[in-house]
């Protein structure tokens, strides 16, 4: 089964409940929907406002608005301000996997002191003794010969293990033979690890000092060597093997002398196995080798098959059923369960036998190792032990078939008992380390046995009792079943033990019921070594693939037992079905740790993943994985970059791009969004690679996908071009030679074209891809600093052109009038500019692309020239780049280029207001961009000192303020420097300054007692200069000289924000989706229920005041929402303080600034999913919008999304006065205002998806939008007209009146009736006049209300009870039926006891309950009941 269909099914399983329920809504909005059309034709205008409605229509009536739609919920809304995303590491925890220092032993010395035929003399042998050394007989020839012999043999042993090493022998040495040995070793070794073995069962027991045995040149006298000497012989890295009696002793010493030296680290690297403890004896019987140590280090499976067959029965005197023997023989595919049960099986049913009934009482693992040590016994010979056909490494035969086995047992109880940093050390740092400590624990096992205990430095905990032992067992049995077949017929094939396959089986259980909180799957190990064999390769892959996906935790397992080395070769093979599992398997890896990229370089893997993602045959999501494992190989990576740049990396992303149909629903949104991410970081800082970027034409291929739905798509193109603009090479005037210069000319018209495709998506409806789009124009800014400042220089001499004015304060907004100064924020590609902007744009095209300015520019006028720094001819070269030549006094300024085009700067000038449009944006982290990108072109914060009388306190935030209403034409402008401060008397009120003088400074002739303010270039040593006085804006202090200019653009965080996608689990359902259906089931059973109620409860009086509240409000409640499901208000001022108050408890819950800015003002409180975990939409008056999350919290709210609804407004008007609508059934949010037109936005796209004419002079002062009818949005006018409109008509504008004539004022409230009849809507006027409108009807008034007398400030509408409520600034609430009859009047009482009202600014009701908020401007929120409601 390919990964894919895995996926596939994995995600349609977690998804089906979502899509059922999802189904079930649908289908009762469609019955809704026919039924509301049967319905509203047989209505009439008279039973318009009906209190009673039937029980079908209240189920469709709650339908209707219990939409499932839900937006703003994706992964990049948790916390995108505290965005502080790191994609996969390459350094810290992360890679502790990787051993450190990975060796190798270079040199083994091999030293035996046998002495054949003497015995040492604090030795009594036994008889019959342990004879065999080497599985030699010493006694079976003369002594020297046997004494060679076995020699010979146990180098022969030792280099089955490590091939390469050098090895030298020692026979029976002296002291100075074994010192030349040790020094030889060593210098041979060099670095690399030494491994001396020592059998001292010729000599006398090691000494209490750690002092072992050899012999005189005569062979006299035993001469003792200190072990210390030893150790300076070998010194570190080393490894030492003691085979001899009271190996302890030796163990012991090297112990205390780490005690006494703890500061010397050559114990360090030192690693020590003995035979024994201290006290401890050798095994003499007959039935072991006298080396039984050195055997079990260096021929495992010969003594482990040895040992099976000698150890003596758990109950000797118990016989086994011949029926279960040959059961034994006939299983090769009987797993240890299924064998214990058969003996079972097979005790019960001989039930008879005294030993048959004592092993039923046996327990499972006791009467495994009974089953597993009683074949051997009675049916295998040890002549067929040593004739056990097949090679160690050919896991085909049997012996083959055991190693394989043997190694993936010890591997895992090592990896299970040891800890995992040891386990690194001695199980994956050295080949033949690791095999030592393989063996040393089977040594431990057969050793403990006799009663003798195997140490070792570092110490292991006890694992001789380790029930993998009994698997071992278990295997071998079934294994050496077929070994007389094999033995008698050499061409019988061996049928593969069923070993792995039941571990795979077990690790697979584990993965249906495991978890991170869980003991870790001990059978980890396993599945790295079924890697190996081509038959279990598959699933093992599948299993291990599955077990990565759980979590950074997992692969970080994986990565420690050892997977790495083994998926790397994996990428060798050409397996087509091994392909997808490889790549997602190499995609968890990376997602974790990036330092893989080196190792993938290095041995071509990456070219594995090119064709891979060249290919056509593979899911999307797949190739999507391909491009990100790429997209981390090249990430930072230069020869990762140059390889795949020689692979046609390029051609192959581009390719794709091109074959992908913008906004097609086939396309998979992850491979658009990983190709672009891939594309640039093949390219981020390689210029070669942007040449060839540019030369193919990538900013052509990229553009359409700037406008595709997911904002993660738009925001990786921005990536991508942004990383195509070159910040490190020199400026393109100074090249030299025609075809470089042409080079340089292609190369800026690319850069140009991308700086262009950006600006259109300045102000894009989701952060992600503006903060993209601002590290872009940083970059752009880095790159063409003085053409920048140039342009900037000349809004700084025109403060009154459009340029200048908007340009923000860096730390605040100085005025309510600079944040839309401008005829039009946003200015689409390709349009003219508007008229102030002219001067602008006729001074930049007057510049040369190296920041030059022509004798014809405007700059060089004597009007312009005369007393400003652009004057001075006391230099040949200005600060921007304005060369001057000696007859610059006669106002004429040298041409010093000729290639200039006047779209190059008018787009400079464009760049520059979208600089300007990111430093004032809703989102305060983009902002901190803009600001940064504004002091990379020489615009920065300045301190100022702000005089305020009687000692008032300001608030933060208010630094840069200056008089009230008050611009930056009106406050002297940009000051350049601090030496230009003092030319303007001190300048203490100017919010920004010129990091870098944009010209020369002026001459002393002009302005005398002036100093010279060097060209600061933006270097940080020039801007911590004393003269100068700048600290770094970005940073807050004074930046050192050691920080490169590179290190001060910002970083981008879309490709780390990414990396996070495959850092999560992909392929199994999570159990959100169950507990978020199930909430939104138990609101919309409690939503049923309290619409129900509306709709059949006669509405009264709302004089049942149950709350009030005072907020504190300095200026007056502005806004307010009642939360549907719980005790909530929420409030806010036209400070845009925010303010949540349970109203049951009497309490405050939270309370914020929606943002810092000096421009203030509340729109409107709208709440998003408010079915399910709602969010808080706070809109302000100069249409930014802000998204909150965990509002309700003290001090946990969170930014979800913010971004400007308005983009551009009248010329003329000073503010936008936003107003906007949300609809929850089509994800949209509508917005209008000062405009010309009203914006549709997808909340859901984060994108601006229509902009509907408004179709009229004046401006719209309401908008409605229809929570039935998806696509319908009213707005009312200035003017007092009120239009409706559907998106889904051509005409879009389906109904026109004037329905307020009496006394022309603008429509302060607007709002479409309760029920499914959404013809019919309800109007009100500053006058004080409302209006019932029927859209259908034949007259489009059917009914007026005169409720106040010109002071109506606000209209509010039940959605579900007919019933309406206005507000009048004369502290009157009045509440009609929709009929229009007085329901009752809510007013100020002078009286003590009576209820209190301020002048009413805001009316909100409950959306499911007959409540009704009223917020007034002296700060008291009310709370009224119906009369028949219960009162809390």
């Amino acid at each position: 089964m390919a990964l894919g269909d895995l996926m596939a099914s994995r995600v349609s399983e977690s998804s089906v409940s979502v899509s059922n329920h999802l189904d079930e809504i649908n289908s009762r909005d469609e019955d809704g929907d026919c039924r509301r059309e049967r319905d509203s034709e047989g209505a009439s205008s008279s039973s318009v406002g009906t209190n009673v409605a039937s029980t079908s229509s209240t189920t469709m009536t709650s339908v209707s608005y219990l939409h499932s739609k839900i937006v703003l919920c994706e992964f990049r809304h948790v916390a995108f301000e505290a965005c502080n995303v790191s994609g996969p590491a390459d350094t810290g925890l992360i890679s502790k996997w990787r051993p450190r220092d990975r060796m190798k032993t270079g040199c083994v010395a091999l030293v035996l002191c046998l002495n054949i035929s003497v015995d040492p003399p604090d030795v009594i042998k036994i008889s019959p003794c342990a004879r065999m050394e080497c599985w030699i007989d010493p006694f079976s020839m003369i002594a020297q010969k046997a004494l060679d012999s076995i020699g010979k043999s146990l180098l022969a042993q030792y280099e089955r293990w490590q091939p390469k090493a050098r090895y030298k022998l020692e026979l029976d040495p002296t002291v100075d033979g074994v010192k030349k040995l040790c020094l030889a070793c060593r210098k041979h070794a060099k670095s690399e690890r030494v491994l001396f073995h020592y059998n001292g069962h010729g000599v006398p027991k090691p000494t209490a000092n750690g002092e072992i045995w050899l012999f005189n040149k005569s062979y006299t006298q035993y001469i003792p060597l200190p072990i210390s000497d030893l150790d300076s012989w070998l010194k570190t890295p080393s490894i030492y093997v003691f085979d001899c009696s009271a190996a302890g002793m030796i163990v012991n010493a090297f112990i205390e002398r780490q005690d006494w030296g703890s500061s010397n680290s050559s114990m360090k690297d030192c690693i020590l196995l003995a035979a024994c403890e201290a006290h401890e004896t050798l095994p003499q019987s007959a039935e072991f080798p006298a080396d039984v140590f050195t055997s079990c280090l260096t021929t495992p499976i010969k003594m482990a098959l040895k040992w099976i067959k000698i150890y003596p029965f758990l109950c000797p005197e118990c016989k086994l059923h011949p029926s279960f023997l040959q059961k034994i023989g006939d299983s090769r595919s009987l797993g240890p369960q299924r064998l214990v049960q058969t003996q079972s099986v097979t005790s019960n049913n001989n039930s008879s036998r005294p030993e048959a009934s004592a092993d039923t009482k046996t327990p499972a693992a006791a009467l495994l190792r009974f089953c597993t040590r009683s074949l051997l016994r009675d049916t295998l010979d040890h002549s067929l032990i040593d004739s056990i056909p097949g090679r160690p490494n050919d896991r085909k035969t049997l012996l083959g078939e055991l190693n394989w086995i043997f190694t993936a047992v010890t591997d895992t109880i090592a990896w299970n008992v040891l800890p995992h940093d040891l386990f690194q050390r001695l199980f994956r740092q050295d080949l033949l380390v690791a095999s030592l400590f393989r063996n040393f624990l089977l040594a431990e096992r057969i050793m403990r046995s006799a009663n003798c205990s195997p140490i070792s430095y570092p110490m292991l905990p006890s694992t001789h009792q380790h029930h993998m032992w009994d698997a071992w067992d278990m295997a071998a049995e079934i294994c050496l079943s077929q070994i007389h077949e094999l033995v008698e017929q050499p061409n019988a094939e061996f049928q593969s033990s069923p070993f792995f396959t039941e571990q795979l089986t077990a690790f697979e259980v584990w993965l249906d019921h495991g978890s991170e909180h869980k003991k870790p799957p001990e059978q980890l190990p396993i599945v790295l070594q079924v890697l190996l064999s081509q038959c279990h390769r598959h699933r093992a892959l599948v299993l291990l693939g599955r077990f990565l996906d759980m979590g950074p935790w997992a692969v970080d397992l994986a990565l420690s037992v050892g997977i790495f080395p083994y998926v790397l070769k994996l990428l060798a093979t050409t397996s087509p079905e091994l392909k997808p599992i490889l790549v997602f398997i190499w995609t968890k890896i990376l997602a974790l740790d990036k330092s893989c990229q080196v190792d993938l370089v290095k041995d071509g893997g990456h070219m594995y993943f090119i064709r891979f993602l060249d290919s056509m045959d593979s899911y999307s999501e797949q190739r999507s994985m391909a491009a990100f494992v790429l997209a981390v190989i090249v990430d930072g990576h230069r020869r990762g970059q140059e390889a795949c740049i020689k692979s046609d990396l390029i051609r192959v992303c581009l390719k794709h791009l091109q074959l992908a149909s913008p906004h097609d629903a086939q396309t998979d949104p992850m491979v658009l969004q990983w190709l672009c991410l891939c594309l640039g970081k093949l390219w981020e800082d390689f210029p070669e690679a942007q040449i060839i970027g540019l030369r193919e034409d990538v900013p052509a291929v990229l553009a359409p996908l700037l406008s595709e739905t997911p904002p993660e798509v738009r925001a990786s193109a921005v990536f991508a071009l942004g990383t195509l603009l070159d910040v490190g090479s020199q400026s393109f005037g100074d090249a030299a030679g025609g075809d470089e210069d042409y080079d340089d000319d292609e190369k800026l018209k690319g850069e140009l074209d991308i700086v262009k495709s950006l600006s259109s998506i300045v102000s894009d409806g989701s952060p992600l891809v503006r903060a993209e789009v601002a590290v872009a124009l940083a970059r752009f800014a880095f790159g063409h600093n003085k053409h920048l400042k140039s342009i900037a220089a000349a809004a700084y001499w025109k403060p009154s052109n459009a340029l200048l004015s908007s340009i923000p304060s860096l730390t605040n907004i100085s005025s309510p009038a600079s944040v839309y100064s401008n005829p039009s924020q946003y200015i689409p590609t390709g349009t003219t500019m508007p008229s102030p902007i002219g001067p602008v744009l006729r001074i930049g095209s007057d510049m040369g692309r190296d920041g030059r300015v022509s004798a014809s520019s405007p700059l060089a006028a004597s009007s312009i020239m005369h007393g400003s720094p652009l004057s001075d001819d006391s230099s040949l070269h200005s600060d921007s780049g304005v060369s001057l030549n000696e007859s610059a006094t006669n106002g004429v300024i040298n041409n010093y280029s000729n290639r200039r085009r006047s779209s190059e700067s008018g787009m400079y000038s464009h760049c520059v207001l979208a600089m300007c449009t990111l430093a004032k944006d809703p989102s305060p982290r983009i902002a901190a961009l803009g600001r940064r990108i504004l002091s990379i072109i020489g615009i920065e914060q300045v301190a100022t000192r702000l005089r305020f009388s009687g000692g008032g306190n300001i608030r933060q935030g208010d630094l840069s303020a200056t008089a009230p209403g008050s611009n930056f034409a009106n406050i002297a402008g940009l000051a350049r420097s601090s030496s230009w401060l003092d030319m303007k008397g001190g300048g203490g009120h100017l919010p920004l300054t010129f990091r870098t003088p944009p010209v020369s400074p002026p001459r002393q002739s002009y302005l005398t007692g002036m100093r010279r303010v060097c060209s600061l270039e933006f270097r940080p040593q020039v801007l911590n200069s004393p003269d100068s006085g700048l600290a770094d804006p970005v940073l807050g202090v004074a930046v050192s000289s050691g920080i490169s200019e590179r290190s001060l653009l910002p970083q981008s965080t879309i490709y780390n924000w990414s990396c996070g996608h495959y850092s999560r689990p992909l392929l199994g359902a999570t159990d959100d989706n169950e507990e978020t259906l199930s909430k939104r089931g138990e609101r919309e059973k409690i939503a049923l229920d309290r619409i129900a109620k509306c709709q059949h409860s006669p509405v009264s009086k709302f004089s049942n005041q149950i709350a009030s509240w005072d907020t504190r409000f300095e200026t007056g409640t502005k806004a307010a929402l009642l939360q549907p499901f719980s005790p909530i208000v929420i409030a806010a001022d036209d400070s845009e303080r925010i303010r949540i108050w349970n109203y049951e408890e009497a309490s405050l819950l939270n309370s914020f600034d929606n943002h810092n800015f000096l421009e203030k003002g509340i729109s409107k409180l709208c709440l998003v999913n408010e079915l399910d975990d709602s969010l808080l939409l706070v809109a302000s008056c100069d249409g930014n919008v802000r998204i909150w999350k965990d509002y309700t919290v003290r001090d946990q709210q969170k930014l979800v999304t913010a971004f400007s609804s308005i983009q551009g407004h009248r010329p003329g008007v000073r503010s936008v006065n936003a107003v906007v609508d949300w609809q929850q059934q089509s994800g949209y949010l509508y917005s209008s205002g000062e405009i010309s037109s009203i914006m549709v936005w997808d909340l859901e796209k984060e994108q601006l998806v229509n902009c509907i004419p408004s179709s009229s002079d004046s401006s719209i002062s309401a908008l409605s939008a229809s929570q039935v009818h998806a696509s319908q949005i009213a707005a009312g006018y200035v003017d007092g007209s009120v239009r409706v409109f559907d998106i889904r008509t051509p005409e879009l504008v389906v109904f026109t009146t004037h329905a307020h004539t009496q006394n022309v004022e603008r429509v302060v409230g607007l709002c479409f009736q309760p029920g499914l009849d959404q013809s019919k809507m309800v109007s009100a006027s500053h006058a004080g006049d409302i209006q019932l409108l029927d859209i259908r009807g034949p007259e489009k008034t059917y009914k007026s209300i005169y409720a106040h007398r010109g002071s109506l400030t606000t209209l509010a509408v039940h959605r579900h009870a007919p019933v309406i409520a206005s507000g009048s600034a004369k502290q009157l609430i009045k509440l009609f039926s929709l009929q229009g009859d007085l329901l009752c009047s809510i007013k100020y009482t002078p009286t003590f006891m009576a209820q209190k009202i301020g002048p009413v600014n805001c009316l909100t009701f409950h959306p499911y309950r007959l409540l009704l908020a009223a917020g007034s401007a002296d700060s008291l929120v009310s709370i009224y009941a119906d009369e028949t409601s219960q009162t809390r």
